[in-house]
């Protein structure tokens, strides 16, 4: 769940930069039983995007779970995109709504996390506060900061993303003979004219897959903490831009075109008329196989360096109604039940945010035996995670891509 928003300009204008009126005191998860009696019988009206049926279907379980075992009602509110909930929290501050809000729970990552803290829109840190947090991979460079910006405990995690490749070895030979870097893919294109394409950002797939080759060509990635310098751009990025020149007249089509998005690049691999594809989740492929999508000899690979992750996340605005409740289902989110439920695919599919080493042996074997799908690689075979750069990075990618590529 990534959702690109160009906030900053809005949000400023909205409510400045003026240092905010303090709220009213948070619950502390610190005394847990005290933050679970006051929850009992609180509404949490939950943000989330609603476009997909079996996350709804998810959000559903949950909810029905919170009420049993805690008396909190979960409320669904189905967003198309993150940021009416942002605005929504925005207009009630500039109204002075400080108390009372609408929104308690927000599903968010990236540039609307970096909004919202940056304006003080966000309750005062609590994730590493609640009980379920022991369990979290903290190891995770994506868990405590967001795209660079350090959490601060405000929003709590709840699910991955990892960029996986997919090929079908029945045509392009064993799956260990695949590229295990940029380097490679772009040697394996030259050897494979027209076997391979990315989406044309700025459709998010295509633009991760241009940090990925950033975060591997240039020479300090270190500088991609850091928002973009505008002096040293062209500097920095020129390996980037060499890259894709050399693959250019390698892709699928020579680079005249290219992929609109994951789903269209699923397909050309359908059709056989692409060898490698890539996508961010990595029960992409088994579900695709288990809906006809793709063949069943299709399989997943990564690169041995590491491949672009990130996390997502719930956060609880400041003038929440209803910061208790909000408090019990984040924890609740992140207990291995419904981490479990979560990465199953049955259910959902979407990487846990758990350290299984830190977990009990029967939920260790509990994760253990989720049937992830044919094509599906199990947690400890992902890799290891490259960090997303600044937000500002993406921005400045895609618009230089345009420029140099688009039509």
């Amino acid at each position: 769940m990534i959702v690109k928003l160009l906030w900053r300009g809005l949000l400023a204008g909205l409510i400045g930069l003026a240092p905010l009126p303090a709220a009213a005191a948070d619950p502390d998860p610190t005394d847990w039983p005290a933050v679970v009696a006051e929850a009992e019988g609180q509404t949490v009206y939950f943000n989330a995007w609603g476009g997909s049926s079996a996350i709804n279907d998810y959000i559903a379980w949950a909810a029905g779970e919170v009420k049993r075992q805690f008396g909190v009602t979960l409320q669904h509110v189905k967003l198309e995109d993150t940021a009416t909930a942002v605005a929504k929290v925005v207009a009630e501050k500039a109204a002075g709504r400080d108390e009372g809000g609408s929104v308690d729970l927000i599903w968010i990552n990236g540039e609307n996390f970096a909004s919202m803290q940056e304006q003080g829109l966000l309750a005062e840190g609590f994730a590493t506060r609640l009980p379920n947090w022991r369990y979290v991979d903290t190891g995770n460079p994506s868990i405590t900061t967001d795209f660079t910006v350090p959490t601060l405990g405000q929003e709590s995690p709840w699910g991955g993303a990892k960029m996986v490749f997919f090929t079908d070895p029945a045509r392009t030979g064993p799956i260990d003979d695949m590229p295990d870097d940029t380097d490679a893919l772009l040697a394996w294109a030259k050897e494979h004219p027209g076997r391979f394409s990315y989406p044309a950002p700025p459709d998010f797939v295509g633009s991760s897959f241009l940090k990925q080759v950033l975060i591997e060509q240039i020479e300090d990635a270190a500088l991609l903490a850091e928002p973009v310098d505008d002096a040293t751009f062209e500097t920095v990025t020129a390996p980037l831009w060499q890259w894709l020149d050399e693959i250019r007249p390698a892709l699928w089509r020579e680079g005249r075109d290219y992929p609109q998005n994951y789903p269209a690049m699923k397909q050309l691999l359908a059709d056989s008329e692409l060898d490698i594809i890539f996508a961010f989740n990595p029960a992409e492929a088994s579900a695709a196989i288990a809906a006809g999508e793709l063949p069943d000899t299709v399989r997943s690979f990564t690169f041995p360096g590491g491949t672009l992750g990130n996390t997502h996340f719930v956060a609880i605005p400041y003038n929440s109604s209803a910061k208790a409740g909000a408090m019990v289902v984040a924890n609740f989110l992140l207990s291995p039940a419904a981490q479990i439920r979560k990465e199953d695919p049955k259910f959902w599919g979407d990487p846990t945010v758990l350290k299984l080493d830190s977990l009990p042996e029967a939920d260790r074997e509990a994760f253990a035996a989720i049937d992830r799908g044919v094509a599906t690689l199990s947690p400890d075979e992902l890799g290891p995670v490259l960090p997303e750069p600044h937000p500002s990075w993406m921005t400045r990618i895609e618009e230089e891509w345009t420029k140099r590529y688009g039509s």
